[in-house]
């Protein structure tokens, strides 16, 4: 489908469709589907490790602030 104009000077201007995606486009559409992948995969395995993992354990807490705590709560600690 080429088409063509002149201009004033008398030359004559072909215009082609274009053909093929844009580059631009091609580049953000791999990106894009890039980072959705990326997300949606991440998504996918925190779901299954809030699922399958055991809750995490806490830490004991030491002797030294037990005593602490409880010193500040008025109540004396045992051994005093």
């Amino acid at each position: 489908m080429d088409e063509q104009y002149s201009d004033a000077a008398g030359n004559v201007i072909r215009e082609q469709a274009a053909k093929g995606l844009n580059p631009g486009l091609v580049v953000l559409l791999v990106v894009g589907g890039l980072l959705l992948l990326f997300l949606g995969g991440n998504y996918v395995l925190y779901m299954y490790a809030q699922k399958t993992l055991p809750p995490k354990k806490k830490k004991p807490v030491s002797k030294k602030k037990l005593k602490r705590e409880k010193l500040k709560q008025g109540v004396s600690a045992p051994g005093e």
